[in-house]
C-alpha cells in the first residue's frame, strides 16, 4: 500500500509600504501671485496619518496645467521649514489662476518613489 503524503507549507507574507501609502497635501491651496511666493506641502503616511520628516524631494515642477497652459512653468526653489514633515518652496507665480505643483520624493526605507500633484490657486 502506497501512502501519499501531503506537505503543507505555511508562508509568511511581508507587506512592504508602497508609494501609494504616502500623500503630499498642501498646507494651503491659496497662494499669493508674485515673486518669491511661499508654497508649503506636507508629506503624510496614509497608514498612520502622521507627517513624514526627512524625505528627499528630488523633483519639482510648477505649471499652469489647470488653466490649459501646461507649458507655462516657473522655477521652484527649496525654502526652509521648521515643522517636521512640512516642505517649503519659493516660486514666482507670474499669473493669477490655477497652478499644478508636481513633486517626487524618496522616503527612507522605501524602494519606490513617492509622487504627488497639488492644485494651487494664485490670487493677486
Amino acid at each position: 500500500m502506497l501512502l501519499a503524503g501531503v506537505l503543507i507549507v505555511g508562508s509568511a507574507t511581508v507587506t512592504l509600504a508602497a508609494s501609494q501609502d504616502y500623500e503630499f497635501q498642501p498646507v494651503s491651496t491659496d497662494v499669493k501671485q508674485g515673486q518669491r511666493s511661499l508654497v508649503s506641502v506636507r508629506l503624510i503616511d496614509k497608514r498612520t496619518g502622521k507627517p513624514v520628516p526627512d524625505a528627499v524631494i528630488f523633483t519639482t515642477r510648477m505649471d499652469m496645467a489647470p488653466e490649459g497652459m501646461e507649458m507655462m512653468t516657473t522655477p521652484v526653489e527649496v525654502a526652509t521649514s521648521a515643522e517636521p514633515g512640512v516642505y517649503a518652496f519659493k516660486t514666482d507665480f507670474t499669473m493669477a489662476g490655477g497652478w499644478r505643483f508636481k513633486l517626487a520624493a524618496k522616503v527612507q526605507g522605501e524602494p519606490d518613489t513617492v509622487q504627488g500633484e497639488i492644485a494651487l490657486k494664485a490670487a493677486p
